[in-house]
């Protein structure tokens, strides 16, 4: 017999010339699977499952009350990977705003004040002052809002698929090389870029042109006036720039968690420590191809393919104009990647020590069931 939270699934299988009594492997956890035969029978009783759901043995509101971080283990693991990625980036994106738009202006300042101009660079100190004097304090977080609104997509996107394409690079051993690690992390920065580009576009639209005040109408006037086409003007070097910078990120801040023993692998500073080295080598030696991008975007651009914004770029500034605007950027880099890499480590903790929490409370319940069936 069983009780009132247990199913029984019974099948029946035609078994010719069955000479001896066996005894088949479980299909399912949890369950007897039994065949009885002789030299006369056709039939065999092929399984007696035992299918009981997880969440009859469910915590109690009570039980949640007490034991608060079980409620998380509601929540499917990569909806909460997902949700707290998405919150890390966003708050990391607002914190650092004030830094990239400083950059983004330091980069842009060659192609927005003309070829013939004779200013051709701005400092750090001028693009501060700059937009407070002309635009306020909000002047600094001018174009956060639709880069706030890409990170949500492009933070799961990028998380995701890293996973996704870290298992399809595994090797036969279930080992990941440096090589498929560099893979992964380059294929998932380019998915993740492709998919939100347009945003970024609009994003560097209005920080550094004058005229617009919203996103709408950032969009409108580039269907209106240039096309669809110029929401992706620039998309092949951002796929180059990405690619390396993020394969880099990953792989470095991977390997030298992996490297460090296990009692402080698991230590917030840690993460903190390898977040910032990991991305400060991505950085130096991916920011020239970011800085094509950037002009490329940009309205009235001269340049239409990498080599010839390189080429430009370094005529008219030299190499030191390929990195314009790193400073800020190391600036922003240092805490945005801390607070997101640390963030998505700790909630990874949060997330196992919400399962373990969840399943003492189940067993627990699973424990108090089987003895009140057995009294009765």
């Amino acid at each position: 017999m069983y009780n009132k939270q247990e199913k029984a699934v019974v099948s029946w299988r035609k078994i010719p010339n069955l000479k001896y009594d066996a005894v088949s492997p479980k299909p399912f956890p949890n369950s007897s699977t039994l065949t009885f035969s002789s030299a006369t029978s056709k039939f065999a009783s092929v399984s007696v499952a035992e299918t009981k759901l997880h969440h009859d043995f469910a915590p109690t509101a009570t039980q949640l009350l007490k034991h608060p971080l079980a409620v998380i283990a509601f929540l499917p693991r990569d909806v909460a990977l997902f949700t707290a990625g998405a919150i890390a980036g966003a708050a990391a994106k607002t914190v650092t705003a004030p830094l990239d738009r400083i950059k983004l202006l330091m980069q842009t300042h060659g192609v927005r004040v003309g070829q013939e101009s004779a200013k051709k660079a701005m400092s750090f100190i001028e693009a501060i002052t700059v937009i407070a004097k002309e635009e306020g304090i909000k002047g600094y977080w001018k174009g956060n809002l639709p880069q706030v609104i890409r990170v949500v997509p492009y933070s799961a996107v990028q998380l995701f698929a890293y996973e996704i394409y870290k298992k399809i690079f595994r090797g036969l051993n279930g080992e990941l090389s440096v090589v498929a690690r560099l893979t992964a992390g380059a294929f998932a920065g380019m998915t993740s870029t492709f998919i939100t580009y347009p945003l970024d576009v609009l994003r560097l639209r209005l920080a550094v042109e004058p005229g617009y005040r919203t996103m709408s109408e950032v969009a409108l006037g580039m269907i209106r006036e240039e096309g669809i086409a110029s929401f992706y003007r620039g998309l092949g070097p951002s796929l180059i720039a990405i690619a390396p910078y993020i394969a880099a990120n990953f792989c470095i801040f991977d390997l030298l968690k992996k490297s460090l023993p296990e009692k402080y692998q698991k230590r917030t500073e840690t993460s903190i420590l390898t977040a910032l080295l990991s991305a400060s080598l991505a950085t130096l030696t991916c920011y020239p191809l970011d800085t094509v991008r950037r002009q490329m975007q940009l309205k009235g651009t001269p340049y239409t393919t990498v080599l010839e914004a390189l080429s430009g770029i370094v005529a008219r500034d030299g190499v030191v104009g390929l990195y314009r605007g790193f400073l800020p950027n190391a600036l922003k880099t240092l805490p945005n990647s801390s607070i997101k890499l640390t963030t998505y480590d700790i909630v990874k903790r949060l997330i196992a020590a919400s399962e373990k929490e969840f399943q003492t409370i189940t067993e627990e319940n699973r424990n108090k069931q089987q003895n009140i069936n057995s009294q009765g």
